[in-house]
């Protein structure tokens, strides 16, 4: 598409509004639909939409599930905005606050209630027997290696998460976290890495599943310099 019709008005001036305004203009922003032509026919595809939360109140050392705070829910309302443009989908979330509290701005435009709330797409679990004082600098170092370094317990909740999301058939918007959106691009990628994008709080990470459950990355959401704290 060339441009954006005159009544999307929803590209206004937040940085989320424009990120899905790039969207827009190269034809992304779309329900299921049918995405290229085969010998075999269509192949039609579902479009998830992967927002990661708003910033948090507290950081991952001092607070086991912190909300957002203002300028989080400055960034949650915005993105909400932006998104309101599509057609209403099923809403999934995390279980931890942060999430929930992004994913009530986009429940509250389309009036969808309730959001289903999935731990599949929740936080990275810290290693037993690590106290809350000592799980920015585990997160860190694990950070700069793969999901294979991690060992099994972290390549199947790598797994999970991309598994739920592949398993999909409907356009969804899911509220999640770094490392969760991370996963699913490197399984769009083919890349072992804990850390593809350092993607901004409230940012928009499109990915499209085929009818055979293959994700590929339509867009990486708004990257940031990103504070793990």
């Amino acid at each position: 598409m060339s441009r954006e019709p005159d009544d999307r008005q929803w590209f206004l001036r937040s940085d989320a509004t424009r990120d899905l305004r790039h969207c827009f203009r190269h034809g992304v922003v779309h329900r299921t639909r049918c995405s290229g032509w085969r010998q075999a026919g269509v192949v039609v595809v579902t479009r998830v939409y992967l927002v990661r939360h708003g910033r948090a109140s507290a950081g991952w050392d001092t607070d086991p599930d912190p909300g957002l705070d203002d300028e989080g829910r400055r960034q949650a309302a915005a993105t909400a905005e932006a998104l309101s443009i599509l057609p209403d989908m099923p809403l999934v979330a995390s279980p931890l606050r942060r999430c929930r509290e992004t994913a009530a701005f986009l429940s509250a435009k389309w009036k969808y209630d309730p959001v289903t709330i999935q731990p599949l797409v929740a936080e990275i679990p810290s290693p037993e027997g690590v106290p809350m004082s000592e799980r920015v600098a585990w997160l860190r170092g694990a950070m700069a290696g793969t999901w294979s370094d991690l060992g099994p317990r972290y390549t199947a909740f790598r797994d999970d998460v991309v598994g739920y999301v592949t398993g999909l058939s409907r356009d969804t918007v899911i509220f999640s976290h770094f490392i969760a959106i991370n996963a699913l691009i490197g399984a769009c990628r083919g890349d072992d890495r804990l850390v593809i994008a350092s993607l901004d709080n409230a940012s928009v990470t499109i990915i499209d599943v085929d009818q055979n459950g293959h994700p590929s990355l339509a867009r990486t959401g708004r990257v940031a310099d990103t504070l793990i704290r």
